[in-house]
């Protein structure tokens, strides 16, 4: 199995693109991070491979986060792509779901698409409705009702790996209604077992092989978290002088962890006195 790859194809015939992605390794490297209950884990590896499918057909140099936050069992699922294939992700749960339906999960919230640059501090969003039963239905939904291009999802996802693949018809005239029908409808037939277990070669063939599909170049996905020291010191920072003494003064240090990958950072007094310490004057006289 092409494991902790992205794929991406093109059906000649049919004037749609697709994104294949498979997820084993760094599946299992986010899970080992935190416990989740069954039905946790499987949207949250839904939404890990919509995230890297969705991040792929954007030509962007940064980052797509989906974030879901609702008032029922799973209050908040946030998973991140970057463009360099880095992925991350967590979910915060209180309770047990009793069925596996989008609004059982989730209950009453939204789902937020943001896209943030490399190169600036500028962010996009979209806010979708927490709608249908499932991820892919809210997900394909949106595009429905969007100016973007028809755009068709399969997700699964269990303890050993996530998988998923996409469909998006081309913006080019000679792509008809038609194409883009026939295309959607021998997707419908691909099973989870199929996605799941089969080779990006073998998928194609079974389902498309008269659509004259092009499998392109690999790339790899692997899972890496962004957070660092300096990153904690600047949030520290953030907050102000008084406010980190004040955690100090109650705890005698300040311990902050990583959700995404648990990594921790302890702070002293004397690290904190460093961060508020006002910056020496340079002066170019040695006297």
């Amino acid at each position: 199995m092409a494991a902790d790859t992205l794929r991406r194809f093109m059906l000649e015939r049919a004037h749609v693109r697709g994104e294949w992605v498979h997820l084993d390794q760094t599946w299992q490297e986010m899970l080992a991070r935190a416990e989740y209950p069954a039905f946790v884990k499987t949207v949250l590896g839904e939404a890990l491979t919509a995230a890297v499918l969705l991040s792929a057909t954007i030509k962007h140099d940064g980052a797509l986060i989906l974030q879901i936050r609702g008032d029922g069992p799973i209050h908040l699922l946030v998973v991140q792509a970057t463009s360099d294939g880095a992925v991350r992700g967590l979910a915060h749960w209180s309770r047990e779901a009793e069925n596996t339906t989008l609004p059982d999960l989730f209950g009453e919230g939204h789902i937020a698409i943001t896209l943030e640059s490399r190169k600036n501090s500028e962010r996009y969003q979209s806010v979708i409705p927490l709608e249908g039963d499932s991820l892919t239905a809210a997900l394909e939904a949106y595009f429905s009702r969007s100016e973007q291009l028809p755009t068709r999802l399969w997700l699964v996802s269990d303890d050993v790996s996530a998988a998923g693949i996409l469909l998006q018809r081309l913006p080019q005239q000679q792509a008809s209604d038609e194409d883009w029908l026939r295309a959607s409808l021998l997707l419908d037939t691909l099973t989870a077992a199929e996605l799941a277990h089969l080779e990006p070669e073998e998928v194609l063939y079974r389902l498309f092989h008269e659509e004259e599909p092009r499998l392109f170049e690999p790339k790899a996905i692997h899972f890496h978290c962004g957070c660092s020291r300096e990153r904690v010191e600047n949030m520290l920072r953030s907050l102000g002088q008084a406010e980190a003494e004040a955690v100090l003064d109650e705890q005698g240090k300040i311990v902050i962890t990583c959700e995404f990958c648990n990594a921790g950072y302890t702070l002293d007094a004397v690290d904190v006195g460093r961060l508020f310490k006002p910056s020496m004057p340079v002066s170019d006289s040695l006297h």
